[in-house]
């Protein structure tokens, strides 16, 4: 899958898709519902319209109940059991599981902002090729930084 999204990067041809879709409701409406098929199938896509994927190693974050896009609850059982569907593998399990075959559980320190509920049912994929969902998740956890902080914080004050 990996290999795939880089094939579908945004690109002139996907942007000019994109825009293509937009202005004709009915292709539009095709295309997402393809989308919804296809991701629906293949990772549980809920259509949020703001795809947390590719950083979730294609386990679909909105499939928890509790739609934690950061991580697990504390409720994940020994056997990586769901706390609420108890007989359903957690969600964030699979996801690590997946990375850790990549070699991409770094990918799982990326922060998810919160979702714009207004995009519930829109293409991600349309929302992608025009740039709406830069910014999805942070570069980083946020941790190295505030490690600095509270190290600084420690020494006196900040020794920028």
């Amino acid at each position: 899958m990996y290999r795939l999204h880089r094939l579908l990067r945004p690109n002139p041809a996907n942007l000019f898709l994109a825009r293509l879709l937009e202005r004709h409701p009915r292709l539009n409406r095709w295309f997402t519902e393809a989308e919804k098929q296809v991701k629906g199938a293949a990772f549980g896509c809920r259509m949020c319209g703001q795809c947390a994927l590719p950083a979730t190693g294609y386990a679909c974050p909105m499939t928890c109940p509790k739609q934690l896009r950061n991580g697990p609850c504390g409720g994940v059982s020994a056997t990586g059991g769901c706390e609420v569907y108890p007989d359903t593998q957690c969600v964030w399990v699979t996801a690590y599981e997946r990375t850790e075959t990549e070699g991409r559980v770094s990918d799982l320190t990326l922060l998810q902002r919160p979702i714009d509920h207004r995009e519930w049912g829109k293409s991600s994929w349309i929302n992608y090729w025009q740039g709406r969902d830069e910014g999805l998740w942070t570069e980083d956890d946020g941790l190295t930084r505030t490690h600095l902080v509270l190290t600084d914080l420690r020494a006196g004050g900040p020794q920028e």
